[in-house]
């Protein structure tokens, strides 16, 4: 893997923002920039678990299809979902019609809403130190981290699920509580 790739605006990216404009608008306007609050966090938890085993790209592409079949990711709303509601989503062809994400989806929204303290506080409680070096390539770019490993122990053990060491590295990138945007990034 190279550095980052000058796009056709001039502006340097991390090369697979490159591939097609859904991926530009995202790594331009959110990845790697902070979120916070809990239904943004909710959000974004769910669809890291979607993309598991996924393209991103379709994750993105589908994006309001998610936010209109899970009530804009309203953990309140979502926790109150039933079969009937799982039949709804299984049936809705704008979504990744996954039964196991689906009722994780449906059990993370009861965990939010169970947790002692807020979301924001538990998720954010595992962003490392901001002293790393900047990755130079996209193999300088690791899948787990001690922290995201840390992370999606502590989210099991509250009632999370579909929260994998590697999904909650790609939820850190996503939340800017790591900054993977590689050296000479116009966005870093």
């Amino acid at each position: 893997m190279s550095g980052p790739v000058v796009g056709p605006d001039g502006l340097a990216r991390c090369p697979w923002a490159a591939s097609a404009p859904d991926y530009v608008a995202y790594h331009d306007d959110e990845w790697g920039r902070p979120v916070h609050g809990m239904t943004a966090l909710y959000e974004r938890l769910c669809l890291e678990a979607f993309q598991s085993g996924l393209s991103w790209l379709t994750i993105l592409r589908k994006r309001p299809a998610f936010r209109a079949a899970f009530a804009g990711f309203d953990p309140a709303r979502v926790a109150g979902f039933d079969d009937h509601d799982v039949r709804r989503l299984m049936a809705d062809a704008g979504i990744v019609r996954n039964r196991a994400k689906v009722e994780a989806t449906i059990a993370n929204a009861k965990a939010v809403l169970a947790l002692a303290g807020e979301l924001d506080e538990l998720l954010w409680s595992f962003a490392p130190a901001p002293e790393r070096p900047a990755p130079v390539t996209g193999l300088d770019v690791p899948a787990v981290t001690a922290e995201s490993t840390a992370m999606a122990k502590a989210l099991k053990r509250q009632g999370f699920r579909f929260v994998g060491p590697t999904t909650a590295y790609a939820l850190m990138q996503a939340t800017g509580m790591v900054n993977d945007h590689l050296e000479g990034c116009g966005f870093r």
